[in-house]
């Protein structure tokens, strides 16, 4: 301990560097009601069905929020029309038949090492909803399900794992970073325990690792707090009492002592205080990550799933961050596909040296595809003319590690990309592999808010993929 720290310890047993590091509002424990709050309620009693197999692989899955051009990606058509291909051109990979975009060369010289789906189809081509069921891997909107997070959603894969597998001690099941995808302030479905309830609601990092003045901070709002009484919080103690207040008729304040304390314990354990350490890491590493939200993120993701965490998703920026009705091509070449193309390449190579490849599934998809033509959509009295539009017809998704068999192509469209020539692939499909990788029966039940059962998935898994 640090001379300076001596005299800043906290009545409840920290320093004061600790708290910085982490966050007040995160450590809190009451802003943590998804990780422990009435966790009880979750033993394996509770479930229907085959449930969880604890020798599940990590997963982490990459999201291209806001849904990239597979045309301009990873399903290039070279020889259709110029108003559908475009001006990328596809490259030569060491895999025989296997191009992808020029603008992707450090992912063009390791597709040995992943395999492409190009013929994913969804039911949805509005962020919300498309988001909805790609991160909780579903194939149609619950009834009474809007555009943002309630409790009427599906939940997402970290809750539906949680709730399978139970609370493992010292560790978060699952961590989403670096922002939430929302707007107005109001998260997308997908993001949440949904119908599962808040008490499985996953750690939410929300903070660009790329900050030089990164720390931990949770998604702290339990259900009917508000953002103003939020604002308001002054000092741990404070904040402590003022929302034991509050929730003193629900049952997590009956159980806030023990729940508050899980929390703590995890937020301070060695191993997660470790992982959200990025300053440790080597300045080359860093930089071959790249100095951007998309490499430091990986790279946090990478030291995530090192601690143990089961599920990291990263998010590959702000809400439709991706989202090209305008400038397309130049979005593409100039902002996303070289910080992407740099941050995944280094991830894969770290993966494979340390031999975490073979127990880490990794997924790498958006909500949905583009428009096969370019330009043609109307906002307002303008025609665009250099961006594509929403398209669920076909999109892509990318998988490697976790026994996936690389360098191959599963599935492919027609000859502008429109829609799938031959066997489709679905959110619930991209569903069903994660659960199973994770040791996860995908067609196990859980018990809603209500006590109802309900289907956890209800897709095949991409066999495929396994060879």
């Amino acid at each position: 301990m640090r001379r300076s720290d001596i005299a800043h310890i906290h009545p409840l047993g920290f320093t004061r560097r600790e708290l910085l590091q982490v966050g007040y509002s995160g450590l809190l424990g009451i802003g943590l009601p998804s990780l422990f709050a009435q966790r009880a309620m979750a033993k394996p009693s509770n479930l229907i069905g085959r449930g969880a197999n604890r020798d599940g692989k990590s997963v982490l899955f990459i999201f291209l929020t806001g849904a990239p051009s597979q045309l301009d990606t990873f399903d290039m058509k070279p020889e259709a029309p110029a108003e559908v291909r475009g001006t990328f051109q596809p490259i030569s990979t060491p895999v025989p038949g296997i191009k992808i975009c020029e603008h992707l060369p450090l992912l063009a010289a390791r597709a040995d090492k992943y395999a492409i789906v190009r013929s994913l189809q969804g039911f949805s081509a509005e962020h919300e909803h498309g988001t909805h069921m790609l991160l909780t891997g579903h194939d149609r909107i619950p009834p009474g399900a809007g555009k943002h997070a309630s409790g009427r959603d599906w939940p997402c894969y970290v809750s539906g794992l949680d709730y399978m597998r139970g609370h493992q001690t010292g560790l978060p099941t699952g961590v989403l970073l670096p922002t939430h995808i929302s707007s107005g302030g109001a998260p997308f479905c997908g993001q949440t325990g949904g119908m599962m309830g808040a008490r499985y609601d996953p750690l939410h990092i929300r903070h660009d690792p790329n900050d030089s003045k990164f720390h931990v901070q949770m998604d702290e709002r339990p259900i009917g707090l508000t953002a103003e009484r939020l604002n308001q919080r002054q000092t741990m103690l404070d904040e402590i009492s003022r929302q034991r207040a509050g929730l003193i008729h629900s049952a997590e304040a009956q159980q806030f002592s023990s729940y508050q304390h899980d929390a703590f314990s995890i937020l301070t354990s060695g191993r997660m205080s470790d992982a959200f350490a990025i300053e440790r890491e080597p300045e080359r590493i860093r930089d071959r990550y790249g100095r951007h939200m998309f490499g430091q993120s990986l790279l946090l993701a990478r030291r995530l799933i090192e601690a143990g965490v089961s599920i990291v998703q990263a998010n590959m920026g702000y809400m439709n961050n991706w989202d090209t009705h305008e400038a397309n091509e130049r979005d593409l070449q100039d902002r996303l596909l070289p910080p992407l193309d740099q941050a995944v390449s280094a991830l894969l190579d770290d993966l494979h040296s340390t031999g975490l490849i073979d127990d880490t599934l990794i997924a790498m998809f958006g909500e949905f595809g583009r428009t096969p033509k370019i330009g043609g959509e109307k906002r307002g009295d303008i025609f665009l003319t250099d961006g594509r539009a929403h398209w669920a017809g076909a999109f892509f998704a990318v998988f490697a590690g976790g026994g996936v068999q690389g360098g191959q192509v599963i599935g492919k469209t027609d000859r502008i990309a429109a829609y799938p020539a031959g066997k489709a692939y679905y959110p619930s499909d991209l569903g069903a592999t994660i659960y199973s990788a994770l040791g996860v029966e995908p067609g196990s039940l859980f018990h809603d808010t209500e006590g109802r059962p309900v289907k956890l998935n209800e897709g095949q898994v991409i066999s495929e993929l396994y060879g």
